[in-house]
């Protein structure tokens, strides 16, 4: 076995030297690359891996709470193409005597502040934070995401605070509720607007960490990581709206999301979006506070003992 445990081996990828430091975590597969007594000496990569091969599995599982924890913005995100709309649909949308806004259009206030949010970052947020944290970068991927991940949080109680407005402007002006409620369809602008900026944050940090953290043998696989928070985040949405409809529908209070939003209570369900995202705010505080250390640090330090492997190899029982 190697002499020291903390750093394994290295490889050379064309004139790149590519440093690989041994997890302690996860030790039960390191038995991936040991050579038993009496096995032929050449095996399939099936039954015998690298010690790269092992140590870059453990870095993909290393990111994985990551990438479990962002699956719930893009659930918040998927609001603003659906119930968003259907609020703007039943609110006044008029501008002047005889122009009507479409429902759909308003996401260009959502796509207006992605526009507004990524210049503001870095003019300004990524030079104050450069001078409080010393990072060269302003925030860490990981610090960009929990920005974007509070921000969506944000983004749900100003949704459900906008519809308890809406369902109250509704019930004042009409008592058959089948009305459109006399409040102007601007009021939705915020939840818009903290939702695009929080994208802004979460989708750079997310592209930003697993490009650079995931190794470099993995690129493509890291792509797809990021990528698939966005599809279950939209799947999530759809189960949990089902979820919803089906047992308010049966708890005899009346359902939550009907047809009608003016006989429903979508502020509820926004309210529980903003808690189920607030407590996977914290799930992502506490595993980024158990001290995920970021690629580039452990390659800068120095304190990091270990023996340089010329190639890839196996260890030997």
């Amino acid at each position: 076995m190697a002499a020291n445990f903390k750093e394994l081996s290295r490889r050379e990828e064309g004139n790149r030297l590519n440093w690989l430091f041994f997890l302690c975590r996860f030790s039960f597969l390191d038995r991936a690359a040991i050579v038993e007594d009496g096995a032929a000496a050449e095996q399939s990569k099936w039954r015998l891996s690298t010690l790269t091969d092992v140590e870059e599995v453990k870095q993909v599982i290393r990111m994985l709470p990551t990438w479990a924890t962002t699956i719930m913005f893009w659930t918040v995100y998927a609001q603003m193409t659906t119930f968003s709309v259907s609020q703007a649909t039943a609110m006044d949308r008029r501008i002047g005597p005889s122009f009507e806004i479409p429902a759909g259009s308003l996401t260009v206030f959502f796509v207006g502040s992605i526009l507004l949010t990524v210049p503001v970052y870095d003019r300004v947020v990524v030079p104050a934070a450069r001078r409080v944290t010393g990072n060269p970068h302003g925030l860490t991927p990981l610090q960009r995401i929990a920005v974007g991940l509070a921000l969506s949080i944000l983004a749900m109680c100003a949704a459900a605070l906008t519809e308890r407005k809406r369902l109250a402007a509704a019930w004042t002006d009409s008592t058959d509720t089948a009305g459109v409620a006399p409040l102007s369809v601007f009021w939705l602008i915020p939840q818009f607007f903290l939702v695009g900026a929080g994208e802004a944050f979460t989708y750079i940090g997310q592209l930003d960490f697993f490009l650079r953290e995931c190794p470099k043998g993995m690129k493509t696989m890291s792509t797809g990581l990021f990528l698939s928070t966005l599809s279950l985040g939209f799947f999530l949405s759809s189960a949990l709206v089902t979820i919803v409809h089906k047992v308010t529908g049966q708890s005899g209070k009346g359902a939550w999301l009907p047809d009608d939003l003016n006989k429903g209570k979508l502020y509820d369900f926004y309210w529980l979006l903003a808690a189920l995202s607030t407590l996977n705010l914290v799930v992502f505080a506490a595993a980024a506070a158990r001290g995920y250390v970021y690629k580039e640090k452990r390659t800068a330090d120095d304190s990091v003992g270990g023996v340089e492997l010329e190639e890839e190899a196996c260890c030997h029982a």
